[in-house]
């Protein structure tokens, strides 16, 4: 017995306009549309259609249109159609359902709900266009104090930094979850820009090594990729326990992904999934994980700060405090709707919290404890504009991680289907032949205009604020209020009502 499934979208195609060219045949990634033989005709599957838009936006004579389907069950708050899907689909299959990008769920999105204050007389506001403004920002463990000799020099001797021209990096996505040439984009992106990009758990591709002074690689459980030359390539090093999409639980790269290429970069076999370990099977103490940081920094001569990702959880704030006790020089804390290219839907939608909470509580937590200058903290999740990005540096956040929103740049849709290595748009697939969709000149371009344009908004806030360096909004919860908040929500960011 088989379920039926009423089709997501409709494929409506315009007969008066179709020229039975079959760009749509080619373009379509998941066999949507075919050329009928017996018919001659171009014709559609709209079961298989994911709303890419791929199509549409390739047709020469805009004869296709892509529609939600209006058929719907009998209304119930309780059971939408998406749960009643949902359950069909595993009362056929018996597995566990997998989707990509972050949380599509209505969860309170708390950017929306801050804003931020405004000079007017007594502190006169700042023209970006004609004052200089400064973005600059140091990521590393800072000295409580600094010594200077007679002549000006410094004295104290300072751990590694990492200088960033903007306060934006690319945040991790492995080879094999996005396509090499998205990782290319993103290398050219940040070097151009005076930033960094994050390989994620997969490896470094060889052609990717001359990036190395703009790159971040990561260590996870599943030590994907992880030699010696991968290490020294790096300009910092990231300890991966967890991600926002999928807290407590590891990563998975499906075998269908899993090129030959991917399978060289990452070090197992061809096909086969790439299943990183839930816990990292040498961390399982804030002793466990003091161990690996020194190992990984003295793997590298101490050249290279050490950063240290969770997901946020609810006692991110006790657990940042043990990591930079531990020896991390960068807290990274991944929110809840974090993306990623392949997570149990339920997962996803159900397990951690918010960014902005814990990007709250974490910085609080360690103004306290008089260790704030220990560890810089970077945040990510669900970072939509510079808006969101100045309002997580006012609650705390040192530089921000950007990484949906780097793929939307570079022609993301968010159709969720990541997982299938079938991205029509090139992105999120190991297929050749997918993956040239993606020119890599093109894509640093719009990466780097994205930033470029960010930076120029930032600037605009920090004048429109009379504030003229990034350094002076960071922490500074004076300048946020809430709006439609409650008392434990405002107590929690630890900032003040609006008209307050």
């Amino acid at each position: 017995m088989k379920t039926y499934l009423p089709s997501r979208f409709i494929v409506e195609r315009d007969a008066g306009r179709c020229i039975q060219c079959q760009a749509c045949v080619s373009q379509c990634s998941f066999d949507v549309h075919y050329h009928d033989a017996d018919e001659d005709e171009v014709m559609s599957r709209g079961e298989n259609c994911t709303g890419c838009h791929r199509c549409v936006v390739f047709c020469p004579t805009d004869a296709i249109t892509i529609k939600r389907n209006p058929l719907q069950y009998r209304e119930n708050y309780n059971w939408q159609p998406e749960v009643i899907e949902d359950i069909i689909k595993q009362a056929e299959t018996g597995g566990v359902l997998l989707t990509g990008m972050g949380t599509d769920k209505q969860h309170r999105i708390y950017w929306d709900h801050l804003v931020l204050n405004a000079s007017q007389v007594t502190n006169p506001s700042i023209d970006p266009l004609r004052e200089p403004m400064e973005l600059t920002t140091y990521l590393g463990r800072k000295p409580d104090k600094v010594e200077i000799s007679q002549d000006a020099d410094l004295e104290t001797e300072l751990p590694p930094q990492i200088k960033l021209e903007v306060p934006l990096m690319f945040s991790a996505m492995s080879y094999g979850a996005i396509s090499l040439n998205v990782q290319k984009s993103l290398a050219r992106a940040a070097t151009e820009m005076g930033t960094l990009w994050n390989t994620g758990e997969g490896g470094l591709h060889p052609k990717l090594y001359k990036y190395a002074p703009n790159t971040i690689v990561q260590v996870a459980s599943g030590r994907f990729g992880v030699h010696a030359g991968y290490l020294d390539a790096a300009r910092a090093i990231e300890i991966k326990i967890g991600q926002g999409a999928k807290p407590g639980i590891g990563g998975h790269l499906p075998g269908e992904k899993v090129s030959d290429e991917v399978s060289v970069t990452r070090m197992i076999p061809t096909g086969t999934d790439a299943l990183s370990p839930a816990p990292q099977h040498d961390i399982y103490s804030i002793e466990d994980l003091a161990q690996l940081i020194n190992a990984l920094k003295e793997a590298t001569n101490y050249t290279k700060p050490i950063s240290v990702k969770i997901a946020a959880v609810h006692n991110s704030a006790a657990i940042a405090s043990g990591m930079v006790r531990a020896g991390a020089d960068i807290i990274v804390l991944d929110g809840l709707r974090g993306s990623t290219g392949a997570a149990p839907k339920i997962i996803r939608d159900n397990v951690g919290i918010p960014i902005e909470m814990a990007l709250a509580t974490v910085d609080n937590r360690l103004r306290q404890e008089g260790i704030r200058n220990q560890a810089s903290i970077v945040v990510s999740g669900g970072i939509r504009n510079s808006g969101d990005v100045a309002k997580a540096i006012a609650l705390g956040a040192d530089a921000i991680y950007i990484g949906a929103a780097a793929l939307v740049a570079l022609g993301c849709t968010v159709c969720q289907q990541c997982h299938t290595g079938k991205c029509a748009w090139g992105i999120c697939t190991s297929d050749l032949r997918l993956s040239k969709r993606i020119n890599p000149d093109i894509g640093a371009r719009r990466l780097a205009n994205l930033l470029r344009g960010w930076s120029l908004e930032l600037k605009d806030i920090l004048g429109g604020m009379g504030i003229n360096a990034l350094e002076s909004l960071r922490g500074n919860r004076l300048q946020l209020r809430g709006i439609g908040l409650t008392d434990t929500e405002l107590d929690t960011l630890g900032i003040r009502m609006a008209g307050c």
